[in-house]
């Protein structure tokens, strides 16, 4: 009788694939995401890319991870994994430190030759060993047997080696118990205009897949529980694409054609890639030569009455920081989305930060106030992508969205919206019976201190804005020092009242407790669930997060009083504390902090809240 295998049954499981930066780790990931999205789980992932774009193969700066937590209640990608595929010696090195206790390692044994325990910086011929690993090691012979699936397709070595990633992914399948025919199809339309390529790799996921019967009684399989969901469309959609999809929702419902003028910068990129595609909805994305040319091209086309937006990273901030002040100045909708990466300077491409909050609440010449929100995870960059927008157009102002590379590449499963769940946004465009030659273009409703916005074209509306101050009343050119200063105090307080228009802040976990743990944009997952680890294990902590950060809500002095101990953790030195401190300097604020270029683990965030709390 043979053995039977063990089955493990988790409410979530945590997948990291990790090899070379060219073994297609981050494909692998996503289809597994997919097709475990499709089956109803939740998700939420973690693509950990190189810094360097060539590292030389098989060294230990050149590998890729992809990390996909999978199941129920699913807010992280996780701290730990339960499985860890490992393509080569250097990604079994960097990637064993993020194996949970108990976990499975599968390796592809081919690739484990002295000549790559060597470029992996081994001292001995057992990596295992050497690295005190004591965890169930799967070692397959992942090159051997895929050359062996496609031994009659005609493919030359190296095209057969490129298949590997697709064998390991079939593995997986089968461990968790992912139906093949999904990820299948997730191949096919991948490679829907290379119909050769998909089935040499259908043929290797099947190998790959089938291997895992043949040793299922050495390894132990998982179940991976699920949750009733709300019925409709799903999908799995990283950051990048719910923002550029959230664009697009905004300017359906504003009637306002969209506009992006961008530069290629990571990781915001996929941004321009995304709305590029879309001329089939009307979008204009426009590639420009430099950071300037793409805020000051999206300037003139919310002057001529597009919805008008530019993408970038902290350094492109930087760069645009002058045709921000221009669109203040002149009063225009304009949209500026900075997905944050670390820094300064060029700093870490391709790796994560909250480090720009600052220059995008201050970083102009002048007083130059804008309006400042930031999504919490990778489906909220589609909510908040179109509050920017709406913000934007009916208050007539700049304002800056600041995702992150992790909310930016990281993905989740995302039920498609309804047309009629996102409110129509209301342009403040000139009324008609103000087209009469009399109207000025500093004149402003009177609640909203909100001016009008006129198209070029508009009879009776003919005006000039531009970068110099001018007359509140005239629209004139001005030097005068009192008219200057009540401009000045008129922009700031049209965006203060912006804070009239967004929802309050809400707090969650142990309301009543007497410690606040605070966050903002996309460090969410991690805090909410620290807090609730917290509060299953006896502690008493609530949880305020903040997506609306210029203006704040208007209750949020109301909760942060509230409480004996406010702790803001953020992926920087303070910044977002440093600001609340300002604002309400009655409240005493503790920090957690972490500017690695990493995500927080919620294990940091227990263990520094924690003791925290029990500070008297």
């Amino acid at each position: 009788m043979s053995e039977k295998p063990t089955v493990k049954t988790l409410d979530r499981v945590v997948v990291r694939f990790s090899g070379d930066s060219g073994d297609g780790m981050q494909l692998a990931g996503n289809i597994f995401t997919n097709v475990s999205a499709g089956m109803g789980n939740q998700v939420s992932t973690f693509p950990d890319y190189p810094a360097e774009i060539r590292a030389p193969q098989g060294s230990l700066s050149g590998v890729s991870g992809f990390q996909v937590s999978v199941g129920s209640g699913v807010y992280t990608p996780g701290d730990r994994c339960d499985v860890l595929v490992a393509m080569n010696p250097a990604a079994l090195k960097q990637n064993v430190k993020f194996l949970a206790p108990g976990g499975v390692i599968i390796t592809d044994i081919d690739s484990f030759k002295p000549a790559d325990l060597k470029k992996a910086l081994f001292e001995t011929d057992d990596p295992i060993a050497e690295l005190g690993i004591k965890a169930q090691v799967v070692e397959v012979p992942v090159t051997t047997l895929t050359k062996n699936a496609l031994a009659d397709s005609g493919l030359d070595n190296k095209a057969m080696l490129k298949c590997r990633n697709i064998f390991a992914l079939g593995l997986v399948c089968w461990l968790f118990d992912r139906p093949l025919e999904s990820a299948l199809h997730h191949l096919k339309t991948k490679f829907a205009k290379k119909p050769a390529i998909y089935e040499v790799n259908s043929k290797v996921l099947q190998a790959g897949f089938d291997y895992g019967h043949n040793i299922h009684a050495s390894v132990s399989t998982y179940r991976i529980e699920t949750e009733e969901i709300i019925p409709g469309d799903y999908t799995d959609i990283n950051g990048n694409t719910a923002t550029a999809w959230g664009l697009i929702m905004a300017s359906e419902k504003s009637g306002r054609p969209l506009f992006l003028g961008s530069y290629p910068i990571t990781p915001a990129t996929d941004i321009l890639h995304e709305l590029a595609k879309r001329k089939d909805l009307g979008v204009k994305a426009c590639q420009m030569e430099d950071e300037i040319a793409g805020v000051c091209s999206a300037i003139g086309a919310s002057f001529a009455g597009d919805l008008a937006v530019t993408s970038t990273s902290g350094p492109g901030l930087a760069l645009k920081s002058e045709g921000i002040g221009l669109a203040v100045m002149a009063e225009l909708p304009l949209v500026v989305i900075d997905v944050q990466r670390g820094g300064p300077s060029t700093g870490l491409p391709t790796k994560t930060e909250q480090t720009d909050l600052m220059q995008a609440l201050y970083g102009r010449n002048g007083e130059s106030p804008v309006a400042v929100v930031a999504p919490c995870s990778p489906t909220d960059c589609f909510t908040m992508a179109f509050e920017a927008c709406r913000i934007a157009i009916e208050h007539m102002t700049p304002v800056i969205l600041l995702s992150d590379a992790f909310i930016g590449n990281g993905s989740s499963a995302w039920r498609v919206p309804e047309v009629d769940e996102y409110p129509e946004i209301k342009p403040h465009f000139l009324p008609k019976d103000r087209c009469d030659g009399t109207w000025r273009p500093y004149e402003r409703d009177a609640a909203s201190l909100v001016r009008y916005w006129a198209i070029p074209g508009t009879e009776g509306a003919t005006h000039i804005i531009g970068g110099l101050e001018k007359d509140t009343n005239t629209g004139a050119i001005s030097t005068d020092p009192i008219n200057h200063e009540k401009m000045m105090k008129t922009r700031r307080e049209k965006i203060a009242r912006i804070a009239r228009d967004i929802p309050a802040l809400e707090v969650v976990g142990d309301v009543d407790a007497d410690t606040l743990l605070v966050g903002w944009g996309g460090t969410y997952g991690h805090l909410l669930t620290a807090t609730r680890e917290i509060n299953a294990n006896g502690g008493h902590l609530a949880f305020a997060h903040f997506r609306y950060i210029q203006p704040l809500p208007e209750n949020t002095g109301d909760i942060l009083r509230r409480y004996k101990k406010v702790i803001v953790a953020e992926l920087n030195t303070g910044q977002f504390a440093d600001y609340l401190q300002a604002k309400f300097p009655e409240v005493k604020i503790e920090r957690v902090n972490k500017i690695q270029g990493q995500p927080f683990l919620v294990k940091e965030v227990v263990d520094a809240v924690t003791k925290i709390m029990e500070e008297k």
